[in-house]
């Protein structure tokens, strides 16, 4: 494997989340269940119709383009981009080419080359069955025969679409998911998209390539870094490890045999868990680009909502820096990302963090969230009970206990009335509270030893732990056996 260099770079398209969709009034709305409802003559591509630059999208790729430190065009313009297929009834879909919103940029180690806008395409539903009785012009005595077919549905037609296309500085499936990972928690933070990939509101096409790590030039046409495929249908992370990972052993296995790997679109079949053929890769030529007649020229330094002093001044904190200022907690890097990745629960560890300051409790704190806490319980009953642990007044297990009663009372608000409180009372009825008094505990610990004077010290601190009933303090029970011994 090692003879061998993999080199991807990823294309993620990501629908909008703005009101309206990219050149018309129509509503923008990806729940919308019923086809063809949120449409327009302007979506549906009805000649003499005029499209109508949404300004707020064009603001989201501007704010989205400031997080990755990317630059900023000056000039912008809308290009059509020529190709037929049924979901474009225009023949063309509205999008980008030489004037991107953004060029550059970095997101998670991986160079990006560009992001623009464009418009979706209509939603194809292909294989669709249905009654042949639904025509009434068929007659046929068979009511359950089905007709299949493909249909169109244009509610996402025309909806606001941003392209991020990275470099191909990409070498492992690993980094390829970790990207886009990455790249949809941040679009989730700036509130720009949902990038729910399970609705098709984010999808992916990586560009994947293999060559002979061991020559300059695998081929004097293509470059080093070998022929590019582009392997598109990656509607999951998992299918973007799978399909790289198959893609890198089916061109491997072509180099090794002396064959030439084609250039080509290829689909990613998920059931069979490999990659087939669809159709020869196009160039940029072969789209006949041109700038868009009926859409104005931009001059973002013209448009004072567009500033990048304006953008910066409303980006949230992004990401890698909760990621950084949580670590600086003292939390571990695996808490620490999954309170980045579940927003949820990283506003309760604030929250309770907040109750707590000093450093010992915040870990402690966040060591009982992630490993106790199915659901959550209100802030100042988890910041108490984390005081009494570290008070020595209760012990994990009693905690546990204490945790365990608390989540079965409800969720977060049921303790309003007296916050801090419920939890200590819980202890204290269930007789959870650790036992510290000395006096007693050396009472325990010298019945314990009168009858097992040769026991190793932790055998006698368990015995005096059962004595006890499992409320004593362990660690002061030692002490005192230690003491008793000598």
């Amino acid at each position: 494997m090692s003879d061998y260099k993999l080199t991807v770079g990823l294309e993620i398209h990501a629908e909008l989340n703005t009101r309206t969709k990219m050149f018309c009034d129509s509503k923008n709305d990806a729940d919308e269940a019923r086809p063809n409802v949120n449409v327009c003559p302007v979506c549906l591509g009805y000649p003499g119709t005029l499209p109508v630059i949404n300004f707020e999208a064009v603001r989201s790729v501007l704010t989205l383009g400031m997080a990755v430190g990317g630059e900023l065009a000056d000039y912008t313009e809308f290009d059509r981009k020529n190709y037929f297929y049924p979901d474009i009834p225009k023949g063309y879909q509205i999008s980008q080419y030489k004037h991107p919103l953004v060029k550059g940029g970095e997101l998670a180690g991986v160079r990006l080359t560009r992001i623009h806008l464009e418009e979706d395409t209509a939603k194809s539903l292909h294989n669709f069955q249905f009654p042949i009785s639904n025509f009434q012009s068929i007659s046929n005595e068979n009511s359950k025969l089905k007709i299949e077919n493909s249909l169109l549905d244009f509610n996402r037609a025309g909806v606001p679409l941003v392209e991020l296309v990275t470099e191909p500085v990409i070498h492992s499936p690993e980094e390829a998911a970790r990207f886009a990972k990455e790249f949809q928690l941040l679009l989730t933070y700036l509130g720009i998209a949902h990038a729910n990939m399970e609705k098709g509101e984010m999808r992916l096409e990586a560009n994947i390539s293999v060559s002979r790590s061991d020559l300059k030039n695998s081929d004097s046409k293509v470059g080093p870094l070998g022929t590019k495929v582009e392997v598109k249908n990656l509607n999951s992370f998992r299918s973007v490890e799978r399909a790289i990972r198959f893609e890198y052993e089916r061109q491997r296995a072509l180099v090794e045999r002396g064959e030439r790997v084609g250039q080509e679109t290829r689909g990613w079949d998920e059931s069979k868990g490999e990659t087939v053929s669809q159709r020869k890769k196009e160039e940029s030529h072969d789209y006949r680009y041109f700038p868009d007649p009926d859409l104005p020229k931009l001059f973002i330094s013209e448009i004072p909502a567009f500033a990048r002093t304006v953008l910066a001044k409303n980006l949230p904190e992004l990401p890698w820096e909760k990621r950084e200022r949580l670590l600086k907690l003292g939390i571990t890097a695996e808490h620490a990302e999954i309170y980045v990745s579940q927003p949820e629960w990283g506003s309760y560890f604030e929250e309770v963090a907040g109750l707590l300051k000093e450093p010992k409790l915040l870990v402690l704190a966040s060591n009982y969230i992630t490993s106790e806490l199915k659901t959550q319980v209100p802030a100042a009953e988890l910041a108490e009970t984390v005081r009494m642990i570290s008070a020595g007044e209760l012990s994990s297990r009693g905690a546990k206990e204490v945790l365990k009663v608390l989540q079965e009372k409800g969720g977060p608000d049921f303790a309003k009335a007296s916050p801090g409180k419920e939890a200590r009372k819980i202890a204290e009825v269930n007789n959870l509270m650790q036992e510290s008094d000395r006096e007693v505990l050396e009472q325990i610990a010298k019945e314990v030893l009168s009858e097992n004077k040769e026991a190793p010290i932790n055998y006698l601190v368990g015995l005096a732990m059962k004595k006890s009933g499992g409320r004593a303090n362990p660690e002061i029970l030692k002490e005192i056996f230690e003491e008793l011994i000598k």
